[in-house]
């Protein structure tokens, strides 16, 4: 199921199956048992995808409306993300929700990207605001050495999906 979750998009049995170097009729096997006890779903077009209750299973706290509203409103001043390009060189912007901080990646200096995801403050930021799944997400990415705008787009798109998922709820 983790291999699941860590897929940003939904999964076919030939890409789990190749990831987990297993045949494809073990996968097989496997993912319907998973759907059939909620923790995977199958798409009309033979996808997988994890759950809510699968993330749960795995230890992700329940994502509702509560923690949504937490996680998307605005935090207290003393509370916000205030981006640095290094120790002592501050950019002189900030961000006091998940919206205006995914929106702010885009455009931001660059260094700023790279200094702060190289010390796993974004990780602990998200967190503080109670979205433990999105900064797990974040440490991935941060532990898969991007640098520049790949960096960025990767971050970019995690942050813009998770926001997407917690408008939903």
């Amino acid at each position: 199921m983790q291999l699941l979750w860590k897929a940003e998009n939904p999964a076919s049995i030939k890409d789990v199956s190749e990831k987990l170097g297993l045949k494809a009729r073990s996968v097989n096997m496997h993912l319907l048992r998973l759907v059939q006890s909620g923790l995977v779903s199958k798409t009309k077009d033979g996808y997988y995808t994890i759950t809510d209750s699968g993330k749960e299973e795995i230890g992700f706290p329940k994502t509702d409306g509560k923690l949504a509203k937490k996680v998307l409103g605005k935090a207290l001043p003393e509370k916000a993300f205030h981006f640095y390009r290094g120790i002592d060189q501050p950019t002189g912007i900030s961000s006091d929700s998940l919206t205006d901080f995914c929106e702010k990646i885009k455009t931001l200096d660059i260094r700023s990207v790279g200094f702060h995801a190289a010390r796993g403050d974004f990780e602990a930021w998200i967190s503080s605001l109670g979205d433990i799944e999105l900064a797990k997400r974040l440490e991935l990415i941060r532990r898969e050495g991007l640098a520049g705008e790949n960096l960025r787009q990767r971050l970019h798109k995690a942050l813009r999906s998770r926001c997407d998922e917690l408008l939903k709820k």
